[in-house]
């Protein structure tokens, strides 16, 4: 008995080893992680990106939590999707819209401290530009400075690896050595403009050009209560304009005066942007048409779609017709190309000057449209490409939804002397629209945000008059807001773009309510 019990100990703690090690190695692995990322969500925050910390921080809490906690170990096959929904859904969403609530542009892109930091930073040229020549020694290089008729040297130094900052001038009367050509000035440019120099009468000088050093100061000084910079040129005082996020002058009393400094900060703004598309008229009347043609465009795309997708599933499936398993084949051939291809053929042929529709249309009838430049062509011509590039996944859902109608329901209609038209409108619409419609409201959604067909086919033109932020005819909503994020007039308006962004989503979003509500009464 106690052989037998010494063994089951003995085997016991031999199974409890590789137990012990998995333990170890999981911790091990687990404590890696958790420091490696918790020291870049240091390093984000400490570079000022708050956002991407944030998330980092997340997403290592929640591996950390599901991964080494027994109750929610089993969780970690689903941890991926949960993963990979926080950092390319939520978070881009949660972004946009919180950069919608600041003015966020290629002005505005740096924090208040980078934007101060930036400022003071930049100096000018406060006294006279002396020539410099750069000669090689036999014991390094030394620095040469005219004056006048006066020749001021430094002392040999090494330049490929000189940590020197300060060295002072001396009064000699040549400089043994060969001059360096421009182009070593240019490859050590960054040493040499490191260097502070110093002349025997005490002025300080700096490199200010390739054959230049010139007196050299500070542009801005910080002031004691550590926002306000004094203008060491122009003796003005600019204080941060919080409404903008410019450094701005004031004057005695403390207003805002004059222009603002470059480069600007971010700064929240509230609910500005939004304002922006219903007050500013140069972006309402752009916005409320675009937003008209966006839901017209989606609307006719998806009616004419189905009516000939319709049309055609009912003639490929009519027994009488011969050769039906190749007219479905080439019904089908447009779906199966990419779309950007088609797109890009069909700009070719609706070329006003040489594309091949044009020449018909000029040989038959003896006109030549202007697809590309007038609104109504151009939008009609945006319908036809998207129309030829949907209607064979509608013909496909047509072709399958008429499969599943009984045939015996048309052969007592048919007993029951109703026609075709009463086929349809008894028998085959009803039976149709329940199952079609959520497919119909996601097309919707779909041509709401076509964004590629837009920009491949016409880039949104042509192009409204009179509008404060770029906008075409043809733009939809989502074509829209890339023009204000990156085409903008008046610089990348990335926060404005964000702000349409979140009003499109909530209409997207809306539409997918909608959706999941038909979707619920199709199924009840």
């Amino acid at each position: 008995m106690q052989s037998v019990q010494g063994t089951d100990v003995m085997t016991s703690q031999t199974a409890s080893l590789p137990s012990s090690k998995k333990v170890f190695i999981k911790w091990g692995l687990l404590g890696s992680i958790g420091i490696l990322n918790g020291y870049a969500t240091i390093l984000m925050y400490s570079r000022g990106e708050l956002a991407f910390a944030l998330l980092t921080l997340i997403l290592t809490a929640l591996a950390l939590f599901i991964f080494g906690s027994k109750k929610t170990y089993a969780h970690r096959y689903i941890y991926p999707g949960i993963a990979g929904m926080i950092l390319f859904i939520l978070f881009p969403l949660a972004y946009t819209v919180g950069l919608a609530f600041t003015n966020y542009s290629a002005k505005n892109q740096l924090s208040y401290e980078r934007a101060q930091t930036v400022l003071m930073d930049r100096t000018y040229q406060s006294g006279d530009s002396y020539p410099f020549t750069l000669y090689k020694t036999d014991d390094g290089h030394r620095l040469a400075i005219k004056k006048g008729d006066q020749l001021f040297a430094t002392q040999a130094f090494d330049l490929e690896s000189t940590t020197a900052t300060d060295m002072d001038l001396n009064q000699v009367d040549s400089v043994a050595g060969d001059k360096e050509k421009i182009k070593t000035i240019i490859k050590n440019k960054v040493a040499l403009g490191a260097i502070d120099l110093h002349l025997p009468s005490g002025e300080d000088i700096r490199m200010s050009g390739l054959r230049k050093f010139a007196a050299v100061v500070p542009l801005y000084t910080l002031q004691e209560d550590g926002i306000s910079l004094h203008n060491n040129r122009t003796g003005e005082l600019l204080k941060p304009n919080m409404d903008v996020g410019f450094y701005q002058p004031v004057d005695d009393n403390g207003q805002f005066t004059g222009s603002t400094v470059s480069p600007g900060f971010i700064v929240d703004i509230g609910t500005h942007n939004f304002e922006r598309v219903w007050k500013d008229e140069g972006i309402k009347e752009p916005f409320v048409s675009i937003f008209i043609w966006t839901v017209v465009f989606s609307a006719l795309t998806v009616g004419l779609t189905v009516v000939i997708g319709l049309v055609l599933a009912s003639v490929v499936q009519w027994e009488e017709l011969k050769g039906r398993a190749i007219y479905r084949v080439l019904l089908i051939l447009p779906y199966a190309v990419p779309a950007f291809i088609s797109i890009l053929i069909f700009k070719g042929l609706f070329n006003q000057s040489f594309g091949e529709i044009n020449m018909v249309l000029e040989s038959l009838f003896g006109i030549s449209p202007a697809w590309f430049s007038e609104p109504i062509l151009a939008k009609t011509m945006v319908l036809i490409v998207n129309v030829w590039l949907g209607f064979p996944y509608m013909m496909i859902l047509c072709m399958g939804l008429l499969k599943a109608i009984p045939e015996d329901l048309y052969e007592a209609s048919a007993i029951d002397g109703a026609n075709f038209i009463d086929n349809f409108r008894k028998i085959t619409m009803p039976l149709m629209i329940k199952p079609l419609t959520p497919l119909l409201i996601a097309a919707f959604a779909f041509n709401f945000n076509n964004f590629v067909l837009i920009q491949l086919l016409t880039q949104g033109g042509p192009n409204m008059i009179g509008t404060s932020e770029p906008a075409g005819y043809t733009d939809l909503l989502v074509s829209y807001t890339y023009r204000i994020a990156f085409e903008g007039a008046g610089g990348q308006d990335f926060g404005l773009a964000s702000a349409i962004a979140t009003l499109i989503f909530l209409l997207v979003g809306a539409l997918a309510l909608i959706n999941l509500r038909f979707t619920k009464l199709s199924q009840d």
